[in-house]
């Protein structure tokens, strides 16, 4: 039995209010902006997020991806881009993340798991009472430089599956996904939504086509018969 409702749509790493506006043309309902990152693509400058995100329109939610590991300055850096939802990208704890939800009322609050093994499951399960939603990633935190995502590899979607069994909290699949197979990953793991960067793009921008095909795919999803 297929979906009744498909997928929302985040489009990551945009890096203008042009890119911005055709992402949300073709149906995203949720753009990543992409602060300092030890590694990986789409990194832009906090003044270009905060104007990217003042042009966001209502109803669409605009993402500050942030590497960040403590709550303060987590705080601050949403204080000066002025999103409505923030992507922590490494992991920083409990406290923090109980902190941020009592300072920042009304934003939402996506933790990032990169799923590896079982102990992803085991994380996901223990951070989804303190955040608005998990996101699943194929990073590598534990690197000597980090991996927090847009790695474009596929994770372990049976994985992803159980932890998407096992939160209360949306869950958000990325990792690799791309138009030739956003539906199977779908089909496998039923996310709340889907992430993707790299696989709408050529030479780095965002390819219309690739973005055209990729929603295609995703509406495909509401009659693709469960795994």
């Amino acid at each position: 039995m297929g979906l009744s409702v498909a997928p929302k749509v985040k489009i990551c790493c945009i890096g203008s209010v042009e890119e911005a506006r055709l992402a949300i043309w073709y149906g995203a309902s949720a753009l990543g902006l992409v602060s300092e990152m030890p590694s990986g693509p789409g990194v832009i400058p906090e003044e270009f997020i905060a104007k990217i995100a003042s042009a966001v329109p209502p109803f669409v939610t605009s993402v500050l991806l942030t590497s960040e590991r403590d709550a303060s300055s987590i705080f601050e850096q949403h204080r000066r881009c002025g999103t409505n939802a923030i992507q922590i990208c490494d992991e920083i704890g409990m406290s923090a993340l109980d902190e941020l939800g009592r300072r920042l009322s009304g934003v939402k609050i996506i933790q990032v798991i990169h799923v590896r093994d079982k102990e992803s499951v085991e994380e996901a399960a223990f951070v989804g009472p303190h955040v608005d939603a998990v996101l699943l990633d194929s990073g590598d935190p534990s690197l000597r430089v980090k991996e927090l995502g847009g790695t474009g590899r596929i994770h372990d979607w049976s994985l992803s599956r159980r932890i998407r069994e096992s939160v209360e909290v949306p869950v958000i699949l990325a990792g690799g996904l791309d138009p030739d197979n956003v539906a199977e990953a779908i089909r496998v793991v039923r996310p709340y939504a889907v992430d993707v960067c790299g696989g709408v793009r050529t030479g780095g921008r965002l390819d219309e086509s690739k973005l055209r095909e990729f929603f295609k795919q995703v509406n495909r999803s509401l009659c693709s018969p469960e795994g």
